[in-house]
C-alpha cells in the first residue's frame, strides 16, 4: 500500500508504531480498523514545562515486548489485539510554532478515523489537543451523543491562560462555550492544586460541570468514584470520550510532565479505573496527554502513559465480548 506521504514527519523523531502493530499512513487503509492510534506531536498550548511534543515517540517506545503485537490481558483472560483490528496512523504533521494549524490538521484526522467508525487513540502532546478531538466527535455524533470522563490535576476549563485562549489549560471552556460539549457532560476526576479558583469553579457549577477532587476520591474511595463516573456517563450519552493528563498521577509516578503536583493518583489506581470504564462504556475517543520526555526519569512516566493507553484498549476489546488468551505452556 502506497502511503499517502512518503515518510512520517521528524518533528520528533523518528518512531516506532504502539505494540508493533501495522502502520497504515494512507486514510483509505483505515477501513474495517477498530482502533486507530494516532501521535499528536505539539506542546506549543503548554504553560509551564515544554517537551511533550515528544510524548508520542516516548509512549509507543515505552515497553519492552517486540512483534508481533501479543499482548494477553492477565486480568481479563483476553488477548486485545486478537479481538481486535488495532493499527497505528503514525502522527500528524505537527507545525512548529503553529497551534492552530496543528489543531486543524488533527481534528481532521480524526474526523478520518470516526468516517470508518474506528475509536482514536491519541498519544499527546498537550492536553489542547482536547478541543480538536470534540469538535470532530460534536461534528459526527452530535454535542448531545457523547459524556466526557476526564482525568487530570487541573480543570482545563480556563478562558484564557497567560493571556492565551488557547492551550492545555483552555479545551474545555473553548468546547463548552462553542457548542461542542454539553457542560454537565462532563466529569473531572482526581483534582488538586491552586488552579483553577473560584472564577473557574463558578462558571463550572453554571454549566453543570460535575468534579472529584483528589481528596473526595480519598474520602469516598477511588473505585466509588469510579462508579459515579461510570453511571455518570451512561445516564448521558450512548458513548464516552476518555481523556486521561498523566499529571493527575502523583510525580512520583510521573515526574515526567510539564505541570506535576503532589498528592495524586498511583498508576495502579489509574489503570484499573480506566480498564472499568473502558470495560462498562462505549468509549469513542481516548487520549492519553502531557507525557514530557525531557523531564522524565526512566522512562516512567511513558510506560504509564502507554499502559493507560493499553488498558483502555483491552477494556474495549473486553466489552465487545474480547477473544481468549493463547494457552500457553506452563
Amino acid at each position: 500500500m502506497q502511503p499517502f506521504r512518503p515518510h512520517e514527519p521528524g518533528f520528533a523523531g523518528v518512531g516506532v508504531t504502539y505494540c508493533r502493530v501495522p502502520l497504515v499512513l494512507d486514510p483509505a487503509g483505515l477501513r474495517g480498523a477498530d482502533v486507530v492510534v494516532v501521535g499528536a506531536p505539539f506542546d506549543d498550548g503548554t504553560s509551564n514545562r515544554p517537551g511533550t511534543r515528544f510524548g508520542p515517540r516516548a509512549i509507543r517506545m515505552a515497553e519492552d515486548v517486540g512483534p508481533p503485537p501479543w499482548r494477553p490481558h492477565m486480568d481479563l483472560g483476553i488477548e486485545p489485539f486478537a479481538a481486535l483490528r488495532v493499527v497505528d496512523h503514525g502522527d500528524i504533521e505537527a507545525v512548529p510554532g503553529d497551534l492552530l494549524t496543528s489543531h486543524r490538521l488533527l481534528n481532521a484526522t480524526i474526523t478520518d478515523i470516526l468516517a470508518v467508525n474506528a475509536v482514536p487513540v491519541i498519544l499527546g502532546g498537550d492536553h489542547s489537543l482536547s478541543l480538536p478531538v470534540m469538535r470532530a466527535l460534536a461534528a459526527h455524533h452530535g454535542a448531545d451523543n457523547y459524556a466526557v470522563i476526564h482525568f487530570d490535576t487541573h480543570t482545563d476549563t480556563g478562558s484564557e491562560v497567560y493571556g492565551l485562549t488557547t492551550s492545555h489549560g483552555t479545551p474545555f471552556y473553548q468546547a463548552v462555550e462553542e457548542g461542542v460539549l454539553r457542560g454537565d457532560h462532563l466529569m473531572q476526576i482526581g483534582l488538586r492544586g491552586a488552579w483553577p479558583g473560584p472564577t473557574e469553579f463558578d462558571w463550572m457549577r453554571r454549566h453543570g460541570i460535575h468534579w472529584r477532587t483528589m481528596e473526595e476520591c480519598l474520602d469516598h474511595g477511588i473505585d466509588a468514584v469510579i462508579r459515579e463516573a461510570i453511571t455518570f456517563a451512561e445516564d448521558r450519552a450512548p458513548r464516552t470520550y476518555l481523556t486521561v493528563d498523566v499529571d493527575v498521577l502523583d510525580p512520583a509516578f510521573a515526574p515526567g510532565t510539564g505541570t506535576p503536583e503532589p498528592g495524586g493518583f498511583q498508576t495502579r489506581e489509574l489503570l484499573r479505573a480506566v480498564r472499568r470504564i473502558a470495560s462498562s462504556l462505549d468509549v469513542c475517543a481516548m487520549d492519553v496527554v502531557e507525557v514530557s520526555p525531557p523531564y522524565d526519569v526512566a522512562g516512567i512516566t511513558a510506560l504509564a502513559a502507554h499502559r493507560v493507553a493499553l488498558e483502555t484498549i483491552s477494556g474495549i476489546a473486553h466489552r465487545r465480548g474480547g477473544a481468549p488468551r493463547p494457552e500457553r505452556s506452563a
